[in-house]
């Protein structure tokens, strides 16, 4: 563990331990260390990340009361549920511990996950000052509300019948395209939602979001919240941090993208996530071998329903496309999304993903999984316009990378609130 040798203005960050919570946490928690607080990661032990590529950051990791069996289930919602049960008390010791051995270096502010909802009453409790980070877009929590609206409203669940109808008051998304869950009871998901959606005692909201993109659900929920909102994104450009992968990244798939004509190759990743079916990894794989364009495919182990990794691909699919496909298991996304020979992403639609895309102005193929995925991929649609076909796509999308790029600049909206992020910590 890193031992400081100067006295500075601690931060405990507190992620939520899936993949697409815990990159932003860390990469908030890079760009404010390079401001000169001190990071300290509270974090539990499932999905723990690794210290060692982050060694500027000092990490506790704590119980959290999981069983195998809940592990094991994947059921997400009530992983989740469990861990705001079981981490209250032991964050808290964690805390009280860290504040009696170095009395001098004062816990300045507590910034959690909004689903790590438990912290802000451990916060509250040490008189410690919090603010929420949330990781997913500003239109998703507002669709999300309109779920809990609708079912209040007896409108959910929804027949077949109005799949494709529009959600009233919320253009462009229609009622398939709203962020329920299978995964387990509305009950469930309602309290999860309302909880993650409280801001309580919260001195602001970090949102990993730019006002280029959601400048119009920015402006709705700022009307709806007492407490600066502070849209700082995209954090993966911000602070370039180290790899938070849960993953071992295969990295030779970019001697593989070297070898590749500019903006020819389809990168294919579904995230850390989601599942499919051994049809639909059939007609993917053949999509891809007719499509006669060079590839790049993820396939994560355990990602294909009742199947082992090496079991997955139909036959004769490794032949037809010979060298002209790349399958890697898990891939350093930002450097491949990032790289010249790369001209189209076949995504599942997470946040991450999502604005990692749009930051190097890649058009996207949509196959949302669950949740959040199936707002943005209908904004990736009907809104943002980046995954028709056609060259108008590849303006678009050139032009939202070049918005994203001057949100960042001196004058932009999210190096402002940056800045004034910065002078709220220190003024708490």
């Amino acid at each position: 563990m890193e031992k400081r040798t100067q006295s500075s203005q601690r931060l405990v960050l507190f992620p939520c331990p899936y993949q697409g919570h815990i990159n932003p946490m860390l990469q908030l928690g890079t760009f404010l260390h390079s401001k000169g607080f001190s990071i300290t990661i509270v974090h539990t032990h499932f999905n723990s990340p690794n210290p060692s590529n982050h060694p500027e950051f000092t990490f506790f990791p704590i119980p959290d009361g999981l069983t195998a069996d809940e592990i094991s289930s994947g059921n997400i919602m009530a992983i989740l549920l469990a861990l705001n049960a079981n981490c209250k008390a032991s964050f808290e010791q964690t805390l009280t511990e860290v504040m009696e051995k170095e009395p001098q270096n004062k816990i300045t502010c507590i910034i959690h996950d909004d689903i790590m909802y438990f912290s802000e009453a451990v916060a509250r409790h040490l008189d410690i000052p919090s603010i929420m980070l949330r990781t997913t877009s500003v239109t998703n929590f507002l669709a999300r509300s309109a779920v809990l609206q609708l079912h209040s409203e007896d409108h959910l669940p929804f027949p077949d019948s109005l799949s494709l109808n529009p959600v009233p008051q919320f253009h462009p998304l229609r009622f398939k395209d709203l962020p329920t869950s299978n995964l387990d009871t509305f009950e469930n998901y309602s309290k999860l939602a309302v909880n993650a959606g409280n801001v309580r005692t919260a001195s602001a909201i970090i949102w990993n979001t730019m006002d280029c993109l959601e400048q119009s659900s920015l402006a709705q929920i700022q009307q709806q919240c007492q407490v600066p909102i502070f849209s700082i994104g995209p954090l993966h450009k911000i602070a370039p941090a180290g790899s938070s992968s849960l993953l071992e990244e295969d990295t030779s798939c970019i001697a593989w993208l070297e070898k590749q004509s500019h903006k020819s190759v389809i990168y294919v990743s579904l995230g850390s996530l989601a599942s499919i079916s051994e049809k639909e990894l059939g007609e993917m794989a053949w999509g891809l071998a007719n499509s006669n364009q060079p590839f790049l495919w993820v396939i994560r182990p355990g990602s294909i329903c009742g199947l082992d990794w090496n079991e997955t691909l139909p036959q004769g699919f490794i032949e037809a496309v010979g060298e002209r496909g790349c399958i890697v298991k898990w891939a350093p996304q930002r450097e491949v999304l990032a790289h010249g020979a790369v001209g189209g992403f076949w995504s599942h639609c997470g946040w991450n993903s999502t604005l990692e895309s749009l930051s190097e102005g890649v058009p996207m193929i949509c196959t949302p999984s669950f949740g959040d995925q199936k707002v943005h991929a209908r904004y990736i649609s009907q809104v943002w316009r980046v995954d028709d076909d056609g060259e108008g796509m590849r303006v678009r999308a050139k032009d939202l990378k070049e918005k994203i790029e001057v949100c960042m600049k001196k004058v932009g909206s999210s190096y402002s609130f940056l800045n004034k992020l910065v002078e709220l910590i220190m003024s708490l």
